[in-house]
């Protein structure tokens, strides 16, 4: 009997195990296709031009290198990541004497993720906060328009999918429909809302609400906050306040400042980086509206020269469309023919 009951408890492990690696497999399936197709115009709009520029040439000479450079600049990889990254493939060139054109591709696949890997060397895989850290808090910065209340809805609906208890902030008291669109997001995914109102002291805001996280046993705080691009000392001022005071009721909070980036302005969000970054510690970015722009690359330029890794990347409207930005999985899909 024993001995009976000890083979059904196995086959009932077994196959639950199946189940959940079938699922596994599935969700796994269904982001790559959606990634596919989040990049499509950036991918079509990058390789079209290279497939034109090698065209009819046996060998890799400085004619394809000169247009290769010329493409990667007009996608927004940005001047400086360009160089570095015909540099890299000059040397494998001169080094390996004889490259053919069928090559190119495979050695610019390689420049590109070990770029990227010099930033983004942890591997976030899921929407996780770390051991030990409740409520783990989160800053959320950016200017108006690049979606960053969405892109704090749709954060909040994944820690949610995991049975996380989360509360956001609003922290944007300038705008008159910040503090109701983030209500809107926190009402639609569930999770707990704090506000002070228009006008209010943003500070004010971030340290009541990781308050009411510690008080109220949330596993994750995010705040948002105005996006205003004054002045670069008012910027620096405000944000510099509103960081000293979660830190006030919450020692070394925030414990992520995540600046939020809209891929379809190009150069103009490697300057967004910039002043954000001078402003104060940025830690990760969130790269939204890749579906919407033939500006992917914008991505590989901001992680090369600010050294800020990636951390979400946006390839649709759809609540589940904010994926984890996997280096390895982004390069893939954009050379994916």
């Amino acid at each position: 009997m024993y001995i009976t009951l000890g083979y059904y408890l196995i086959c009932i492990l077994y196959n639950f195990i199946l189940t959940m690696s079938f699922f596994k497999k599935f969700f796994t399936k269904e982001k790559e296709e959606d990634l596919d197709k989040g990049l499509e115009k950036t991918k079509s709009n990058i390789f079209s031009k290279i497939s034109r520029a090698v065209a009819g040439k046996a060998t890799v000479d400085e004619e394809v290198l000169d247009e290769l450079e010329n493409i990667l600049i007009t996608s927004d990889v940005g001047l400086d990541t360009t160089v570095r990254i015909i540099e890299r493939i000059e040397a494998r060139v001169a080094k390996d004497k004889y490259i053919n054109t069928e090559e190119l591709n495979e050695i610019l696949r390689d420049e590109i993720v070990q770029l990227l890997a010099e930033t983004n060397t942890e591997e976030v895989e899921d929407f996780t906060t770390p051991l030990g850290r409740k409520p783990y808090t989160v800053l959320v910065v950016g200017v108006n328009g690049v979606g960053k209340t969405t892109t704090i809805g749709k954060i909040a609906h994944q820690y949610r999918l995991r049975g996380k208890k989360v509360v956001l902030g609003a922290g944007d008291t300038f705008r008159a429909a910040a503090v109701d669109q983030l209500k809107i997001w926190a009402d639609r995914v569930g999770c707990d809302f704090y506000a002070k109102g228009m006008h209010t002291d943003p500070a004010a805001v971030a340290f009541e609400t990781v308050n009411y996280a510690m008080t109220n046993d949330c596993d994750v705080a995010i705040v948002d906050t105005a996006g205003r691009l004054h002045n670069k000392v008012g910027l620096m001022n405000e944000l510099t306040k509103i960081k000293k005071s979660m830190g006030k009721r919450l020692e070394d909070a925030p414990d992520e400042v995540l600046l939020v980036l809209d891929a379809t302005t190009g150069q103009n969000a490697i300057e967004q980086c910039r002043q954000f970054s001078e402003a104060t510690e940025v830690t990760a970015l969130a790269l939204t509206k890749l579906d919407g722009t033939a500006k992917g690359g914008v991505a590989i330029g901001i992680s090369d020269q600010f050294k800020i890794p990636i951390k979400y990347i946006g390839v649709g409207e759809g609540m589940d469309m904010l994926q984890i930005f996997n280096k390895r999985a982004f390069v893939d899909s954009l050379f994916k023919k």
